[in-house]
């Protein structure tokens, strides 16, 4: 495998979210103080993609409403700024938007002076390279896909995590025949809403060799909170090389928080007119928080439906095409993991994909 590069910010410097020209100059002040370098966002839409990857969140006290507005997920490590008699109530306006902090300036300079030191530094490190996958439809092979994705990168030997986001869609561990292996899930880890420890995590969790895998117990139905998902993703890029996420087609917050830290989304979509009407929709809803989205045409065309179609109806790039793997059903009948010979459509653009994500070369067939 190449050596890993470090990857830029964002993701590894603190954001600030204002458009008020003063506090701008005033937290600029300070980074320098700290010796850190930021990122700038004037609003929540500027700020959207690079909400959750960064270490730190500092909202000018002018973006609290918007960011409420544009309902950014809740994260770790978040602060409320502004001058003195601007955050009068503060904390009624903290809570709202999830701050864990409120800083008043000027009290507040040292305390913020050492937030940014704390991120001043930091040596870059490798961060996991993070892929959302959604159906347009139901049953569309979205976790075909994801597992598919999950044991390629794997297969070339990149620290790998697969996370089951869709309560509803029957276990990514059955997808990969893993229901029997030991190891916490997603019930487990719903009051997670800090800093997780990314070595603990995958030991937690069920693994065998580079692949770890987060999914469901067959217990009672939980709602995923927002904060897990953030939380565990935030331990996946410190931790991990490659991260596969399985989406629900109803988008809840969790799913809003993966799809906004992902690097690339894939929706998949069976070649037939009823399942790119229905696909439409959950592309409307997906392009809002993923700048980054693509489309997977999965035959047969009952009705001659070319790829390059349902991509042009649906407005998206087309990012390959898949033909029917009988063998891949069966196999998974048998506990066997999509994609994990090597061969046949699924695995090739499997390979493609992690390849152009991650520079990793494909591994050969087992």
């Amino acid at each position: 495998m190449p050596p890993r590069t470090s990857v830029p910010s964002p993701g590894r410097r603190p954001l600030v979210v204002t458009g008020d020209g003063d506090l701008l100059d005033d937290l600029l002040r300070l980074a320098a103080a700290g010796g850190a370098e930021v990122e700038l966002a004037p609003d929540p839409a500027a700020a959207r993609t690079r909400w959750l990857p960064a270490p730190l969140v500092l909202v000018g006290v002018d973006q609290a409403q918007p960011c409420l507005r544009a309902r950014l997920p809740q994260r770790p490590r978040l602060v409320l700024v502004g001058r003195s008699g601007e955050l009068d109530p503060g904390w009624q306006v903290a809570e709202l938007i999830g701050a864990e902090h409120v800083a008043t300036l000027p009290a507040a300079e040292p305390w913020l002076v050492d937030r940014f030191a704390e991120h001043g530094a930091d040596p870059p490190v490798a961060a996991a390279r993070i892929v959302a996958v959604l159906g347009g439809r139901g049953g569309a092979g979205a976790s075909i896909l994801a597992g598919g994705l999950a044991v390629t990168a794997a297969r070339a030997r990149l620290r790998t995590l697969l996370v089951d986001a869709d309560p509803l869609g029957g276990g990514l561990d059955l997808i990969l025949g893993w229901e029997q292996l030991d190891g916490l899930r997603w019930p487990s880890l719903t009051d997670a809403d800090g800093r997780v420890d990314a070595p603990a995590l995958v030991r937690a969790l069920p693994h065998r060799g580079d692949l770890v895998v987060l999914s469901w117990d067959r217990g009672e139905l939980l709602a995923l909170p927002a904060p897990a998902m953030a939380a565990t993703l935030d331990a996946a890029r410190r931790g991990r090389d490659f991260v596969a996420v399985d989406l629900p087609r109803q988008l809840d917050d969790a799913a809003v928080t993966a799809l906004q830290a992902a690097d690339r989304a894939y929706l998949v979509v069976p070649a037939e007119l009823r399942a790119t009407a229905a696909a439409s929709r959950v592309a409307a809803a997906a392009a809002l928080h993923c700048t980054d989205l693509a489309v997977i045409v999965r035959g047969p065309a009952p009705g001659r439906l070319r790829a390059d179609e349902v991509a042009r109806a649906l407005g998206l790039p087309l990012a390959g095409t898949l033909r029917p793997e009988p063998a891949i059903v069966r196999g998974l009948e048998r506990g066997e993991a999509p994609a994990a010979t090597g061969r046949g459509p699924l695995a090739a653009l499997c390979q493609r994909i992690v390849a152009e994500l991650t520079g990793a070369p494909a591994a050969g067939a087992a």
